[in-house]
């Protein structure tokens, strides 16, 4: 026994001797040494594992999301066109999409993920916006026709659906998991060639690249929160933390999908940054774990929940510090309230540093918008700020938009009427029904720019009781009332807001 403690005791004072002699070594040596020497002393003692991609494969990856990536083709009118030459073409070109500008019916593609078998399809605000007839062909050749369900402009997300059963999906993953560096592989139509698999790895997580919402805000506007610099600051809903790859992203991918090689969902490919609206190695894809609230409250509400925290802050850096007058050169500085936000109502002051969000380090404007884009208004989400030198912690409970008081003989099919409309609905509750004293109806839970709705102002909140004096309850209803067209006109009667009754006759081209 003896001799076994004397051999430990001998291996500790060898390891401590050898320990003592490198830290010897090191700070009397370490001035001559070559930087490769140094690194070999340092990982000696400091030893990192790294793992390696190796063989890597994609084709199984490739194989179990094809088939449910999707080629859109929109059919606009004339006076639509493609949204309207916004200032997205302007900045971006063409990238979009397949976007031709021929006289008459105008025409654009892109890309969708179906991510339900009865026919939910996922893919960008910008690839449906506005548009008269969707067209969604399958891998396997099959073509249908898409209603839009509902629209989030802030995301540039929509779902549109089609009619079908049994049909192929991708399986939803985790945005959150995803790391710099991992391969992934991008899915879609560039060019019109279906069914086109990329591969690349993911370059840079929470980028905001200003895209969104960028044609209605200034170079001084707040991606989050508020626009600066005015009387009555405006909120910017654009929500951006773009997962970015250097997988091949051309015209016609967007909507597509973004997947690890496990063939998981990752996110719906978005946007490409280039000189040329081509490939050049810069793409960005909506994270989905972003996209999944997105998703679900439009299928179950019929428009997006959002909550918001109710400031107009900056984003810190050594520039924007020296000209606050603060030494402090990264966080969120908090420059403005909205008055009656969750951010006021919880104690947050103008002045304030966000530093984290849920205990993660912020260090710019993404880290903050995608954790608040994926809750609802009455969540809680837990900021810390830096306030007079020390950190506080602060338990936000967020606040709802406040509703806006006040915000056409046809042979075309019931989705290429029903986008015609440009609204989206909910069936009514019981208490709904109650207050408007009504025994059938649906609520209109969105209104998009430039179709029926919107210029008829028909606002949301507005009940829509029959159509062709035909009773309405659901979405089925309303596609089987607007094909029963008499002489091309389509007659829509509900109720407003404020319980006012209105009958509308509309001509429908």
């Amino acid at each position: 026994m003896k001799k076994v403690g004397l051999t430990l005791l001998t291996a500790f004072v060898g390891g401590a001797m050898a320990l003592g002699t490198y830290k010897i070594f090191e700070t009397k040596y370490a001035d001559n040494m070559t930087f490769e020497e140094r690194q070999k002393v340092y990982f000696t003692n400091n030893p990192m594992t790294v793992s390696s991609a190796g063989s890597v494969d994609f084709t199984q990856a490739a194989a179990a999301v094809t088939p449910a990536v999707v080629y859109i083709r929109t059919t606009y009118s004339p006076s639509q066109g493609n949204g309207g030459g916004s200032q997205l073409d302007d900045m971006f070109g063409d990238f979009f999409g397949q976007r031709m500008r021929p006289r008459g019916p105008q025409q654009a593609s892109g890309s969708g993920v179906i991510i339900s078998p009865d026919g939910y399809i996922v893919t960008n605000n910008h690839v449906v916006e506005k548009a008269d007839k969707i067209t969604v062909n399958l891998n396997d050749h099959r073509s249908f026709q898409a209603k839009v369900v509902g629209t989030d402009p802030s995301t540039d997300l929509a779902l549109i659906k089609i009619t079908g059963t049994d049909l192929p999906i991708v399986k939803l993953g985790n945005s959150d998991d995803a790391k710099v560096g991992e391969w992934v592989l991008a899915v879609g139509n560039p060019f019109n060639l279906n069914s086109t698999v990329t591969a690349g790895i993911v370059s840079a997580k929470g980028r905001n690249i200003g895209i969104i919402g960028s044609e209605n805000n200034d170079e001084d506007s707040n991606p989050f929160g508020m626009r600066q610099q005015q009387a009555a600051p405006k909120l910017n809903k654009a929500i951006e933390s773009f997962i970015q790859t250097d997988a091949a992203i051309n015209p016609g991918n967007s909507g597509g999908a973004l997947v690890n090689t496990k063939g998981e969902l990752i996110g719906i490919n978005a946007a490409i940054a280039s000189h040329t609206g081509s490939y050049e190695g810069y793409g960005f894809a909506i994270p989905i774990n972003l996209a999944k609230k997105v998703l679900n409250d439009i299928k179950q509400f019929g428009s997006v929940k959002r909550g918001y925290i109710g400031v107009s802050f900056r984003e810190l850096n050594d520039d924007a510090a020296k000209d606050i007058g603060i030494t402090r050169n990264t966080g969120l500085y908090v420059s403005e309230l909205v008055e009656g936000g969750g951010a006021q109502a919880a104690g947050i002051r103008k002045g304030d540093i966000i530093t984290k969000v849920e205990g993660n380090p912020v260090y710019e404007s993404s880290d903050l918008q995608e954790r608040v884009g994926r809750l609802q208004p009455g969540d809680k989400i837990n900021i810390t700020v830096l306030r007079d030198g020390s950190e506080k912690n602060f338990a936000i409970t967020l606040k709802g938009e406040a509703a806006s008081p006040k915000t056409a003989a046809v042979s075309k099919s019931a989705e290429e009427l029903f986008n015609k409309l440009g609204a989206s609905f909910q069936p009514l509750s019981k208490e709904q029904k109650a207050k408007f004293h009504v025994n059938n109806g649906v609520v209109v839970t969105q209104v998009r720019p430039g179709r029926l709705f919107y210029e008829t102002e028909i606002p949301v909140g507005s009940i829509i009781t029959n159509i062709n004096k035909q009773p309405i309850n659901s979405i089925a209803d309303i596609d089987k009332a607007i094909t029963n067209l008499r002489n091309g006109n389509l007659i829509i009667s509900g109720i407003y807001p404020d319980g006012t009754t209105f009958n509308n006759m509309f001509q429908v081209q």
